[in-house]
Parts: C-alpha cells; sequence; structure tokens
C-alpha cells in the first residue's frame, strides 16, 4: 500500500449513514420505491444540561459554533443525502434554558426548500426534560412514508409503502455513552471497515469531503437566515 504525496484520503464521520434503517430508507429512494419526496420532517429533541457545558469549549460561539453543528450535524447531512441539497431556509432560534450557559441558541425551527422541490422542516432543541427524547426524520413520497425514529435515528417506527414493505433489518450498535447522556450510533467500527477497503481495494469513500462540507454549508445558510428570539 503505497500513501505517497499524490495518494491521500480525507474521510468525512458520518457514521448515521450506517444506521440500519437509514441505511434501508436509502436504499428505497435510490430505487425510486418512494417516488417523488414530496416533504419531511426531522425531529432532533434531546437534553444536554449544564454540566455537559460546564468548564469546557462546549458552548462557546467560537470553537463550539451551534447546536446544529455539536449534537445535530449527522442529521443535517443524512438530509442532504437522502433528500439533496437546500435552495432555501428560514429559521427561527432562541435560547430558553441555557442563557448565562452557551452563547447561542437551545432550540430552533427551521422551514427548507430542496432543490428537488421537496419541502421540509427541522424541529431542534435541548431542553428535552432530563433525557433525550427523539431523533427522527419522517419521509413523504408519492408512493409511501416512512419514520425512522428512536433516540437517535436507529428505529424504523412506520412504514407505509406501495408494494413493498422492509424487514429483517439488522440490530444496530449501541448509542454512543457519555455518563449522563447519550450520543448518536456507535458505528465507528463500520466507518474503519470503509477506510481500510478504500486504502487497500480502491473502494468508495463512504463519505466524501465534499460531502462533509456540504454540512457545514447547509448550517452556515440555517444560521444566516435565523431570526433570533
Amino acid at each position: 500500500m503505497n500513501l505517497g504525496p499524490m495518494n491521500k484520503r480525507l474521510f468525512a464521520i458520518k457514521q448515521n449513514r450506517f444506521n440500519p434503517p437509514v441505511v434501508a430508507v436509502k436504499k428505497l429512494i435510490e430505487e425510486g420505491k418512494l417516488g417523488k419526496i414530496f416533504s419531511l420532517q426531522l425531529n432532533c429533541f434531546w437534553n444536554r444540561n449544564s454540566d455537559y457545558y460546564h468548564n469546557s469549549w462546549k458552548g462557546t460561539l467560537k470553537l463550539d459554533g451551534g447546536t446544529l453543528y455539536t449534537q445535530f450535524s449527522h442529521f443535517i447531512d443524512l438530509l442532504y443525502w437522502l433528500v439533496g441539497d437546500i435552495k432555501e431556509v428560514n429559521a427561527f432560534m432562541a435560547n430558553y434554558a441555557h442563557q448565562g450557559i452557551i452563547e447561542f441558541e437551545d432550540t430552533g425551527v427551521v422551514i427548507l426548500e430542496f432543490y428537488s422541490g421537496a419541502i421540509g422542516a427541522i424541529n431542534y432543541t435541548v431542553n428535552s426534560y432530563q433525557k433525550n427524547m427523539e431523533g427522527s426524520l419522517t419521509l413523504f413520497g408519492e408512493k409511501g412514508t416512512v419514520k425512522i425514529g428512536g433516540q437517535y435515528l436507529n428505529e424504523l417506527e412506520y412504514q407505509n409503502i406501495e408494494g413493498y414493505r422492509i424487514e429483517n433489518l439488522p440490530e444496530g450498535n449501541r448509542p454512543n455513552s457519555y455518563g449522563n447522556y447519550q450520543g448518536s450510533m456507535s458505528n465507528h467500527d463500520k466507518v474503519y471497515d470503509n477506510l481500510i477497503e478504500v486504502l487497500d481495494k480502491n473502494a468508495a469513500i463512504s463519505t466524501s469531503s465534499f460531502e462533509g462540507l456540504k454540512t457545514v454549508e447547509i448550517i452556515e445558510k440555517i444560521y444566516k437566515s435565523a431570526r433570533r428570539l
């Protein structure tokens, strides 16, 4: 294996793409089984208390950047990966329960228009009382409706698809545990598997640097559009 100066790789780590229900829905969309995607709803209802931010870079505008970056960037990535790029956004944000603790919002509502013509909404907060409640994505298409839910997009909660049914999903990995709170599903083993396949077998990178930058671009577009309450 020769990794000389002209043979380098840059990997963006988006482990939620490997969640079993996410993989299944991606396949549905690629095969056209949902038809045209009309609209979507993304819910990110987590808990991050003052202890999480205490004496840390977390919560600072300079090093953290905002709730969409540190908590929910992987969710934004899935919108891009599943539905495509976003044309226009309109957002409202507020800091209700973390004033004096963080330098940005703890709650937001975002309306989206995709280049595909689909529309959508994001509702997010880190004010879910005492613990994480939900991380879900519902897609409404001309041939079906599906909802990926659970706390971190780890469960297939609903499906009604014309002539098709998702069955026998493999059990996913456990979430990342950080003591008093949980993160997203721990799929970093699959990220490393992909890295090895890319370097040894010239496979495709699961998430390219371009796609990683798209997440940043979309979040910046949301923040620039936001009205702060």
